[in-house]
C-alpha cells in the first residue's frame, strides 16, 4: 500500500527479469478491474519494469472518501512514479484505463515516452457498443456471480473466449462506492479536442469483434492523434489482450522497442 496525496492505493511493481535500459510501463486498468486481472500480461513483459495500481475502492485499495476525476488521478499517478523513481515511462491503458492513459499523457507529456491505447475511446465522443453487452456490463452480478459472468462472457466481451474461467477467477469484486466513483470520474470527459496537439508516438490496439468499445472508436483515435498507428486484432473482443496473448504481446514489444521515428498510419 502507498499513500499518495492523501489517498491510499494498492500498488504493484514487477521488476525486469534482468538489468535493462528499457523504460518502465505505467499501466491503467479497466473499470472495476483489480491488479490481478492483468497480472499475466505484466509477467510476459518481463524485459522492463511494470507498475500499476488499484483505483480507490477497486481490488485492494480502500474506498474513496470523496469523488475523483481523471485529472486528479493522473496527478496521483505522476506522484507515484516519483516515489518509485520512474521519471519517464511508456504509458498503457485498457478500456476505462485507456482514457486515463490519454489524460496522463496529455497532462504529463514530458514524462510520457510512448502511449498504448487498448480497446478504448476518446471518452464522451464515442461510438457506443452493443446494447446487450452494455446492459450486462452495468449489472453488478458480473463481478460477484461467476456463473453469470461465465454465461454472458461472449455477449459481454465478444471475440474468441479463450480461458474465461481463469480470467473470472482473477477478478476481485469492487466495492459499490469504488465502482460508482470510478464510473462518474469520466462523466463528461473527452480527450478529442486535445488529441490533435499530442506529439506522443501512439499505438492504438482494437479488436474487430469488441462488443463494448467498437473498432470505429480506434479509427477515430487514429484520425485524431497525428503520430499514431492502428493495430486491429482479428476476432478480438474487448479482452483480446488475454485471448490473443501472443499476438498482442508481440505487437506491444515491437512498438516499444522500435526506434524514434514517424509512426505508421493504418487504415
Amino acid at each position: 500500500m502507498e499513500t499518495v496525496d492523501g489517498r491510499t492505493l494498492r500498488v504493484a511493481v514487477w521488476r525486469a527479469s534482468k538489468a535493462t535500459t528499457k523504460l518502465p510501463i505505467l499501466f491503467f486498468n479497466g473499470i472495476g478491474a483489480n491488479i490481478e486481472a492483468m497480472a499475466p500480461m505484466a509477467e510476459l513483459l518481463d524485459d522492463r519494469d511494470f507498475i500499476t495500481f488499484d483505483m480507490p475502492g477497486i481490488g485492494g485499495s480502500p474506498d474513496p472518501v470523496v469523488p475523483y476525476n481523471a485529472l486528479l488521478m493522473a496527478r496521483i499517478a505522476a506522484l507515484l512514479l516519483d516515489r518509485f523513481e520512474m521519471p519517464i515511462v511508456d504509458v498503457m491503458g485498457v478500456s476505462w484505463g485507456g482514457a486515463m492513459a490519454q489524460q496522463f499523457a496529455l497532462q504529463n507529456s514530458a514524462r510520457t515516452n510512448k502511449l498504448i491505447l487498448v480497446a478504448t475511446s476518446a471518452g464522451m465522443l464515442m461510438v457506443p457498443g452493443n446494447p446487450a453487452a452494455l446492459v450486462k456490463m452495468a449489472d453488478p452480478r458480473r463481478y460477484i456471480d461467476p456463473d453469470f459472468m461465465a454465461k454472458h462472457f461472449k455477449t459481454l466481451y465478444g471475440g474468441m473466449v479463450g480461458n474465461k474461467a481463469e480470467h473470472i477467477g482473477r477478478i476481485t469484486p469492487p466495492s459499490k462506492t469504488g465502482y460508482f466513483y470510478q464510473l462518474i470520474a469520466m462523466m463528461g470527459w473527452t480527450s478529442a479536442p486535445f488529441l490533435p496537439f499530442m506529439k506522443t508516438e501512439t499505438l492504438i490496439m482494437m479488436g474487430d469483434d469488441d462488443q463494448i468499445v467498437p473498432l470505429a472508436n480506434g479509427k477515430f483515435l487514429n484520425f485524431l492523434i497525428p503520430n499514431s498507428e492502428l493495430f486491429v486484432v482479428e476476432n478480438g473482443g474487448h479482452l483480446f489482450l488475454l485471448s490473443h496473448v501472443e499476438q498482442s504481446i508481440s505487437a506491444i514489444r515491437a512498438f516499444l522497442d522500435r526506434g524514434v521515428g514517424a509512426a505508421r498510419k493504418a487504415a
